[in-house]
């Protein structure tokens, strides 16, 4: 039962979140990390792709298993998951995966959208290791935020969010993007 919930949950949120890359390297015009933190110097991505920021948030909390999408190891109607077959080492390192993949989703929504290492306000003369290290704090927050406050998401509620919500608003957005970035000549790398 949790193997199908997890494959289920996977599916459909990659699917959104793919979108939500498509349309940052649609503004950046890179698939360098480096240049989509520099394509954000004027302006912080989640600005004009808000819609898109809070998508990526959510299908964040989705692909990392974390409350309210944890189905594949729900306490109460699965014992757990696959946490009861485990104890010692083996648990520690199930727990160091899920928290190090945290850490990675949150650097990778401080990078696409949050300017990456780039000092808001003109503050510069802070490093910009410790403005990413900020940025990610703020993420792992959000993470242990909501898994505090929200409720669990039943399995049908789920997968309407990720089929009937999430992926036609990406889409939709997408293709918004793509025609806006078009029609007023801002194509990053293109012709003029």
């Amino acid at each position: 039962m949790g193997a199908l919930r997890s494959a289920a949950q996977m599916v459909s949120y990659e699917v959104s979140i793919g979108f939500v890359l498509v349309s940052v390297l649609l503004c950046a015009g890179s698939l360098n990390l480096n240049e989509i933190v520099q394509a954000q110097a004027n302006m912080w991505f989640f600005i004009p792709l808000f819609p898109m920021f809070i998508v990526f948030l959510v299908s964040m909390l989705a692909e990392t298993n974390r409350a309210p999408f944890d189905l594949p190891e729900g306490e109460s109607e699965l014992v757990a998951g696959f946490f009861v077959e485990y104890s010692a080492m083996a648990f520690a390192l199930f727990y160091l995966g899920e928290y190090t993949n945290m850490i990675m989703m949150s650097a990778l929504a401080s990078i696409l959208f949050l300017g990456g290492w780039q000092a808001p306000f003109g503050l510069t003369f802070i490093p910009g290791v410790f403005w990413l290290l900020l940025k990610i704090c703020i993420f792992m927050f959000f993470f242990f935020w909501v898994r505090a406050t929200f409720p669990r998401y039943r399995y049908d509620q789920l997968m309407r969010l990720g089929w009937k919500v999430f992926l036609p608003l990406s889409l939709l957005y997408l293709v918004l993007t793509a025609g806006f970035l078009e029609a007023f000549n801002m194509v990053p790398g293109a012709p003029t």
